[in-house]
Parts: C-alpha cells; structure tokens; sequence
C-alpha cells in the first residue's frame, strides 16, 4: 500500500540534528508516521498520494518537544503552599495528594497532557508515585489520558516506603510496602511496556526519592529494571535538605548514594540534580546519567540554579521538565525552553552560559536521549517518526525578530499552528483535536474542588 504523504513547505526549519541544520526556507515530507526527508526549498515534485500540502509561510518547523519529568496528579493542587520550600511544601501538601483517587488522577492527567500537548509536547512522561490505599488503578488512568490525547508517553511508575512512622514526610497510609511496590511496577511493566520503535507507552522504574524510600527498594527497584530491560527514574540533588538527609542518615552524599544502590548508568535519569559538585558532574558523565532539568519549580521552590552549562560541557545527558503542576503552574514546555536559558545566564558574565539553540536542544534531542529514545526522535532526519511541531511566528509577538529560534525561545509563546505525533495530527490552529479542552477544563475544576472538601474534611 502506498504511503500518506504530508508536505510542510515555505518554512524555516531547524532540524537539531548533530550539525544543527538549518534552512531559512525548505521543507519537510512525512510519509506514514515517518519523516521521509527535509532540505532546503519546495519539496521535490511529483512526490505520490500526497493528502495535504500545507503552506509554512512565516512559521518555523521543529521536533516535538520532549517532556523529561512530571507528575500530573498536582494538576488539581495548583497554586497551594506557594511561597514555600521543598520540604515544607511536601509536608503542607502530602495530606491532601494522599486522598487522591482514579477519578481524580484521570481528570488530573487529562489536563496535564492537554496543557502540554497543546504547547508542542509531543512526547511527554510522568513520574507517578503516590498510591494511596484503595485509590484504584491509578497508573491505568494515567497510561489512558495520554493514550486519548495522542502524545508519546512514558509512565515512570513510582513508589515510596519510606512514610512518617520511619523517618519520611508522606503519610503512612500513602505509602506501599517493599513487596507490593516492586510488584505492582513489575506488573505495569509486564501490562504496558511497548518496545517497538513506534512505541506510544513505555515505563520506567521509579522510586520516588533518597527520603521517601528505602535503600533496599532503590537496590531491588534497579535490579528489577535491568531484568526487565527499562529505564530507571528517580528524583536527585534536588535541596541543600536532602543532601543533609543523605550525609546524615547514610553518611554520603547524594550522587555516591546512588551510585552505592546502583543508580548510576545510561538507563537512568534524575530529575533536578541542583547540587551538584565537580566531582558528582563527572560521575554522571562518566556513566551516562541523564538529568531532566525543571528551572521553573526550581525556581518557585528556591531549589537554587542547577549547573546545566557545566553538565553540557562535561558531556551529562540532559533534558527539560514542566515538573508536577503544584511547583510549576503554567504547566507547559515552552515556558522552560525561556527559563533554562534566562536562568543559567544569573550572574556575572554569564551572558553565554547558554544560547537559543542550546534551549531548543534541551527541549527536543536532549529530552530523547534522556528517554532512550534518541534514535527514533527529537530532531528532524529522515527515518525518524513524524513528531513535528510548526510554529507561528508572524504576529505581533515575535514579527520583528529576524531569527526563528531566537523568537521561539527568547519570545512569547508562540501558536502551535500544527504539531504530529507519528504524522497523525494532535493540534491544528492552536486547539486540540484529540480532546475537547472545555470539557477536560469542567472536569479538573470539578476534581480539585472534590479533593479539597475531602482533605479540609479530615
């Protein structure tokens, strides 16, 4: 059967591949869920069935952008403990994500996904780690909204057994045990893991974090990743407390306390990584840990400025993070690609500690190989699966800056006129076509409101 073939012309196109090419006005041909190929100019003639031409006057073509860590269940708590730390954040917000149930996770992550999706995410993931007792199927929930909205997705299924009782902040009754922790992941594992090149649903093994969980789950948590041949995800360096925690209850730091549970390697990423010394920067280079880079919640939590520029030197894999919607309200991508780079320029002379395109990197590539999935996509390069964005940038907002990529991440957010996922269109003109964001909207509302008559009920 002959392929489908979408023809995107007229438009500038920045490919992020590995000589960052670009073209101030080429084109893109997607065949099937593929990219069949981009260049310079209109696309070649008398190319077969093709079923739309669209002209990309005044836009830029990108990859997707890439989602590296999130937890969407925050999506009903927005704008709670808002001038807080880490630590006295999760006290003041654990009782209440320790009521949350199916109904409300779905909801929860329906508009999590929406928000992202409809910003230019076209690979996203969760980090997904609260289970209270007779929620229900929460990660079936989660694994359906992002299913629904069309968007690649990686379900980092969590778990903590570290609860108050024994020294952590969640509650004890949102809490699993050791046992049923690693057998529900095994089974997530075994129910949604995909493979395939073209994969929708991927999972990853994530123990929440070095003071929510045990030494012994992060050991057999590993251990039971590599058996099943999945990444491995977990929060890390992310607070002066938890390195506190760390040198107090097991006498190292954070990075050597991974390392000593086997949590260093290609397979994983860490979210945050703030503090971060010297010495922890060329252990993660030296293994090929990745880092999901979150400059807004580190910002709003006063987390501090994680050393991106360094770790890119130094050769750390590294993508971008929204982060859960309770320390980072926007919800959406964009406003990272804007904040990693206006963030790591804080100080003097720092003016070059990151530049336009390296944002977009992060975003789009860097996001990919933190996921394991740089091969199939995050650039634009022929063979590669059609996750596109096309962005407008010939209005007011960004019409007097002559450089694409400098107006898609120095300036506002721009339309999303078209984003693909596998050539399969998830937004047209700036709305979603999977969903109806109205209704997602009504439902969240609905939910948060729920959980909190439940929560100030108790």
């Amino acid at each position: 059967m002959a392929a489908s073939r979408i023809v995107i012309e007229n438009c500038a196109i920045a490919t992020v591949d590995a000589r960052d090419t670009e073209y101030a006005s080429g084109h893109v041909v997607v065949a099937d869920s593929r990219i069949e190929s981009a260049g310079a100019g209109r696309a070649p003639a008398g190319l077969e069935n093709v079923v739309r031409r669209i002209d990309g006057t005044g836009h830029l073509v990108t990859p997707g952008l890439i989602n590296t860590h999130h937890h969407f269940y925050q999506w009903i708590t927005r704008g709670l403990a808002t001038d807080h730390h880490l630590f006295d954040w999760l006290v003041a917000l654990y009782p209440v994500w320790a009521r949350i149930d199916e109904p409300m996770v779905r909801a929860a992550a329906r508009g999590s996904l929406a928000m992202m999706a409809r910003g230019g995410v076209t690979t996203a993931m969760d980090h997904h780690y609260v289970y209270p007792r007779g929620s229900g199927d929460l990660s079936g929930a989660i694994i359906g909204a992002a299913a629904e909205t069309g968007v690649r997705f990686t379900l980092a299924r969590g778990s903590m057994d570290r609860g108050k009782s024994d020294g952590g902040l969640p509650p004890d009754f949102a809490v699993e045990s050791l046992d049923d922790a690693l057998a529900a992941t095994e089974e997530t594992i075994d129910a949604y893991h995909d493979t395939s090149f073209d994969a929708m649903t991927q999972i990853a093994v994530a123990p929440c974090s070095p003071f929510s969980v045990s030494t012994e789950l992060l050991k057999q948590g590993a251990e039971l990743a590599r058996g099943k041949g999945v990444r491995l995800h977990t929060h890390g360096s992310e607070t002066v407390e938890e390195e506190q925690f760390c040198k107090e209850r097991f006498g190292m730091g954070p990075t050597d306390y991974f390392e000593s549970a086997g949590w260093l390697g290609p397979d994983v990423w860490m979210a945050h990584c703030v503090h971060m010394n010297d010495s922890d920067i060329a252990a993660f280079a030296r293994t090929g840990t990745g880092v999901a880079h979150c400059p807004s919640s580190n910002a709003r939590l006063a987390a501090g400025i994680a050393r991106v520029p360094d770790m890119l030197k130094a050769g750390v894999p590294v993508g971008l993070g929204v982060d859960g919607t309770a320390s980072n309200e926007s919800g959406e991508l964009h406003t990272e690609l804007r904040n990693a780079l206006l963030i790591n320029r804080l100080g003097a002379r720092r003016e070059a500690a990151l530049n336009a395109r390296q944002a977009l990197r992060l975003g789009t590539y860097g996001g990919a190989r933190v996921l394991g999935r740089a091969d199939q996509t995050g650039s634009i390069e022929a063979g590669k699966l059609a996750d596109l964005v096309l962005w407008k940038l010939d209005t007011l907002a960004h019409a007097s800056i002559a450089d694409p990529v400098v107006a898609l991440v120095f300036g506002a957010a721009a339309p999303v006129t078209l984003s693909l996922v596998g050539g399969k269109t998830v937004v047209e003109d700036n709305r979603l076509t999977t969903v109806d964001e109205d209704e997602i909207a009504r439902a969240t509302r609905s939910e948060a409101r729920r959980l909190a008559r439940i929560a100030a009920a108790d």
